[in-house]
């Protein structure tokens, strides 16, 4: 059987539930950096791979099947725009070590949807990630629809907000 994962917020913290047993919890005020790596445009939250959230020591990785950058990341806008601390990384771009993009063909996957890495391990890859950022999805969604306008965009004035 497999297993149900969700992240939820309580308080101050970002809980992670397993099977609905709470299996970790995040301080919000150790975030330093949340990345959602997206496949295609990242224009809806199906299309968010994985998150990466950056910790003092540690990184945690989240499956899109946790729910994170749909729940967590809508919950608390607000909350996410005051930290500017959200970055966009393509998934084409986004190279990771070969034990971790292979972790969902090994025999444990259905128990890895949410696992902490020391920060140590990803220091070298995450540092060569070009991100795009700090976004919200809102001003992601709101820069990617001034684009499309056929005159409306105006880079020059977003430069000097």
């Amino acid at each position: 059987m497999k297993s149900t994962w969700r992240t939820a917020w309580r308080q101050q913290s970002i809980l992670v539930f397993r099977d609905e047993v709470e299996v970790d919890r995040l301080a919000a005020d150790e975030i330093e950096r949340v990345t959602f790596v997206y496949r295609g445009e990242g224009a809806f939250p199906g299309e968010i791979g994985t998150t990466v959230v950056e910790l003092g020591n540690e990184v945690v990785l989240f499956d899109a099947e946790t729910g994170f950058a749909g729940r967590v990341n809508f919950e608390r806008q607000a909350w996410w725009q005051a930290r500017r601390c959200v970055y966009w990384m393509p998934a084409a771009k986004a190279v990771l070590p070969w034990r971790l993009r292979l972790a969902g063909w090994s025999a444990d996957a259905a128990g890895r949807a949410c696992r902490r890495v020391a920060r140590g391990q990803l220091e070298s890859a995450l540092g060569r990630w070009q991100a795009e950022g700090p976004e919200t999805w809102d001003e992601r969604k709101r820069r990617r629809l001034e684009q499309s306008r056929t005159f409306g965009f105006n880079g020059a004035a977003r430069l000097r907000a």
